[in-house]
């Protein structure tokens, strides 16, 4: 990322502080890019300048809990009514009515949640690996999703969800190899897609039976750096950030099902987004498998303007295939909200 069109900076919303990067001229059409677990505003270095290039203003936040955001002590204060409060907060102090907004992982039923619940704040969304109508409504409402295929009800219950439950039934556990080991943690997530794994379960299938992450092991393996995903400039602001705050906050994302639901219940138009919206698949992401599963089928009901697109790529897909994702929100905005396109 050229840092010389990136800058830093710092809004406060009530009990919130919230750090972002910045880019691009200050009056241009806005695009906010949402992280997900366990990323930063970093984890958007190739798209900033790409689009701030084209003439938009592109923001990348920290989110609550992470990087040089506000780290929140309970597990309630990262339910989804909370971070969207934060976003909708981080767009009041700069000031402009309506944006883009971008979301990966996590950061997607944030969007998808600030599409259903604000929807006069938006141009249009685009999010990338989990489709709308899915994590936001709580793990038991994707449950019946799940390709029992490949995963079994007697020795997969919640499918490639197990992750998500052991959250719920043993956090510390689920939590303690991250914070034993943040850099080794980051070099054993963070890795380039396989398309050996189609058909098969996925890793975060087996998390719960193993009794947490990494096979059961208080501390992650190590692995030799992805370098397709992460230079070791960008391992190393990860690896301090997430040392330096721990992985409570990040993964505490993980402990508001219910409430997530509840809010999810109160969106506006019963959850049906007429805006422009844009869903980026990852061919291997066989943990978000949208490609031949029904996990994506709800997202389709309920947007009645959708572009699909897939990548080639794993999970980390804006890190993975920067410029496949690039292509594919440049033309998206092109031609689906061609009224925001800089002047």
């Amino acid at each position: 990322m050229d840092s010389a069109i990136v800058s830093e900076n710092v809004v406060r919303t009530g009990n919130h502080q919230t750090f972002y990067l910045s880019a691009g001229p200050v009056n241009g059409p806005l695009v906010i890019f949402v992280h997900g677990w366990p990323e930063l505003s970093i984890s958007w270095r190739h798209q900033l300048p790409c689009l701030a290039g084209l003439g938009f203003r592109a923001i990348a936040p920290d989110m609550r809990g992470y990087g040089r955001s506000t780290v929140h002590p309970r597990h309630e204060d990262y339910a989804l009514e909370s971070i969207v409060a934060d976003m909708i907060g981080l767009q009041d102090a700069l000031d402009v009515e309506k944006a883009v907004w971008v979301g990966h992982d996590w950061g997607a039923p944030v969007v998808w949640s600030i599409a259903s619940h604000h929807p006069e704040r938006c141009h249009g969304v685009a999010n990338i690996s989990v489709p709308y109508y899915t994590l936001e409504r709580g793990l038991d409402a994707i449950l019946g999703l799940i390709n029992r295929d490949v995963y079994p009800e007697g020795e997969f219950p919640v499918g490639q969800w197990e992750y998500q439950r052991f959250y719920e039934e043993n956090f510390d556990a689920a939590i303690a190899p991250f914070d034993a080991d943040p850099t080794n943690a980051i070099k054993a997530l963070f890795r380039s897609g396989d398309p050996g794994g189609k058909n098969k379960p996925s890793r975060t299938a087996y998390v719960r039976n193993d009794g947490g992450w990494f096979r059961g092991a208080t501390e992650p393996p190590e692995v030799d750096r992805d370098s397709n995903v992460l230079s070791e400039g960008d391992l190393s602001a990860y690896a301090a950030a997430l040392g330096r705050n721990g992985f409570f906050g990040p993964s505490s994302y993980y402990m508001n099902h219910e409430s997530n639901l509840a809010y999810a219940q109160r969106a506006v138009n019963d959850g049906v987004l007429e805006l422009p919206t844009l869903f980026i698949a990852a061919e291997y992401d066989f943990t978000c498998e949208c490609i031949d599963s029904r996990l994506a089928e709800p997202m389709r009901e309920h947007c009645r303007n959708l572009t699909e697109r897939a990548v080639q790529s794993g999970h980390w897909v804006a890190q993975e295939k920067p410029a496949e994702v690039n292509a594919a929100l440049v033309n998206w905005l092109a031609m689906s909200l061609p009224d925001t396109w800089p002047k």
